[in-house]
């Protein structure tokens, strides 16, 4: 069994209820469940959210709706605990969330990342951007030296965890959860590269200006 999961909080504090702001004239809750239902590739589909009128939302488009707690839903809450919330009430195999916020990934990302999941060589699939230029950490460099100067394409590509879309083994994140652990990276993690595009998340306005001057390059895969 394969789920996914559209995370949808009704309150944000940079953008104001980001999940039902319009991008080309849909909303970014609508774009990602219509995409994961043409992936085919999940068995149920699920709107997660603290707030009634996303289930609305999700029974027009078809798919099902878990109200969380209300608790699960304020600036307190984190990933962890609303994942192990949903988990605990529906028995999959694997977890897939897939986030509204990230309106250019694609259907064939997707599809993509669903498959290496399926290899059986994860517990935890983080989708990532591989920034190939010099980077540094703290003034320190990451993946260069400074020793010398080397072209970027040579350079070690340097992995931005985008969380655009993540899968879990649910029994393992349920495990590391109720003992305490880190239960977001439990077990064997592993890392898929995705796009630029596909990376790139809605936290603020521009944030969504950018994504609307893309999205013409993108509308055939988006649908």
């Amino acid at each position: 069994m394969i789920i996914a999961m559209i995370p949808a909080r009704m309150g944000s504090q940079r953008l104001a209820k980001k999940n039902l702001r319009e991008l080309g004239g849909v909303p970014l809750i609508s774009r990602a469940i219509r995409k994961c239902v043409a992936a085919n590739v999940f068995d149920e589909i699920w709107v997660n959210s603290e707030h009634p009128d996303f289930g609305q939302i999700a029974q027009d488009e078809g798919v099902s709706f878990h109200q969380r707690p209300e608790a699960l839903g304020n600036n307190q809450a984190t990933s962890e605990q609303y994942t192990a919330e949903f988990l605990t009430a529906h028995a999959c195999d694997y977890v897939f969330q897939v986030h509204s916020i990230a309106p250019l990934l694609t259907i064939q990302d997707i599809t993509f990342f669903v498959n290496e999941m399926n290899t059986g060589k994860y517990d935890c699939l983080l989708s990532t951007e591989e920034i190939q230029i010099e980077c540094a950490f703290e003034g320190k460099p990451v993946n260069f030296t400074l020793d010398e100067k080397t072209n970027s394409q040579e350079l070690t590509p340097v992995q931005r965890v985008s969380w655009s879309i993540t899968g879990w083994r649910r029994d393992t994140y349920l495990e590391s959860f109720n003992a305490g652990h880190c239960a977001t990276y439990s077990g064997r993690v592993g890392f898929t590269p995705i796009s630029r595009l596909a990376a790139h998340v809605i936290k603020t306005e521009a944030d969504l200006e950018l994504a609307e001057a893309l999205l013409p390059t993108l509308e055939n895969k988006l649908t």
